[in-house]
């Protein structure tokens, strides 16, 4: 992200030295959006992947089945994917999608879990 994000602001001669501190947002106006793509898919990285993080201890405390390693695996390859394709593309139908199947994933892997500590 600083390797994209620095080389932008000093091309529009912001200095992150002499700047006064803000939110990564506050550049959406001023960085070009490919610049931005970066910062917001990291946000995204600290949003739902907590939520699996938890799902998997979960899952791994009261005992893993192989269909949950799977979805697991299923959701981790479809957060890469789509961080990728956010940083780098980020056509919304193609990121929406990703998105939406992940989800789905993780809700299975929610309910699997609430499940297994009944």
């Amino acid at each position: 992200m600083a390797g994209t994000r620095l080389p932008a602001l000093a091309r529009l001669n912001l200095d992150p030295k002499t700047s006064r501190g803000g939110r990564g947002g506050d550049l959406d106006g001023v960085l070009p959006a490919e610049i931005q793509w970066k910062s917001h898919n990291y946000n995204h990285l600290m949003e739902q992947p907590t939520v699996f993080y938890v799902v998997c201890v979960i899952l791994a405390i009261s005992g893993t089945s192989s269909y949950d390693l799977y979805l697991a695996w299923a959701y981790v390859g479809l957060r890469i994917i789509h961080s990728f394709w956010q940083a780098m593309v980020n056509t919304i139908p193609i990121r929406l999608t990703l998105f939406a199947i992940g989800s789905m994933i993780l809700l299975i892997m929610a309910v699997r879990a609430l499940f297994a500590t009944l």
